[in-house]
């Protein structure tokens, strides 16, 4: 247990029973009163935003959370399946804890996870990921205006919006938080 002026921004807690990261902390010296510290939460499962109200030496709980690089093996249903690069232990991970960003995960690629007393709460794919275009239009010459794009299939099956100039075989740099193309790679 920790007093709430030891509190600082990236802190995981136990708030209400719930998972929170501290995102806000404000001190605030009223003229009359005591001082108190108008903190804003972030639950870690739902994303909602929580705001509270602290006395300085209100007791809170702060988690332990370990958060280590795992090398993702592959997908089981709804879970993505991680191996630990030091011990080689494997875990099962909801996919949802990888969001939007899970169907750009390839077969062997790095992914950050967080566990607090061995349960995952946070996992974080690349931002950033280089594919392979198996299927794309061709395109019309003649067909260009500036910033034209065209559907693309990448090797993981997602399709993607690309420019005109990418073909069928071309490696792509691909932002796994947006889904956007960012570059060609060479």
């Amino acid at each position: 247990m920790a007093k709430a002026s030891e509190i600082k921004v990236g802190n995981i807690l136990r708030y209400n029973g719930e998972l929170v990261s501290v995102t806000e902390v404000l001190h605030r010296t009223p003229g009359k009163g005591g001082a108190f510290y108008l903190d804003k939460f972030r639950n870690i499962k739902t994303g909602k935003i929580v705001e509270a109200r602290l006395a300085t030496d209100e007791q809170v709980e702060i988690c332990r959370v370990e958060t280590t690089d795992y090398q993702y093996l592959y997908e089981e249903g709804d879970y993505m399946v991680i191996m630990d690069n030091v011990t080689y232990d494997q875990f099962s991970i909801p996919k949802s804890l990888f969001g939007t960003s899970a169907r750009f995960l390839k077969e062997g690629m790095n992914v950050i996870v967080s566990f607090e007393s061995e349960e995952p709460i946070m996992a974080q794919a690349p931002n950033n990921v280089e594919l392979e275009i198996t299927y794309s239009e061709p395109a019309v010459k003649g067909d260009t205006s500036s910033g034209a794009l065209k559907s693309a299939t990448t090797e993981n099956g997602v399709e993607i919006k690309v420019p005109l100039f990418i073909n069928q075989g071309d490696k792509v740099k691909v932002d796994t938080r947006t889904g956007e193309y960012i570059e060609r790679v060479k």
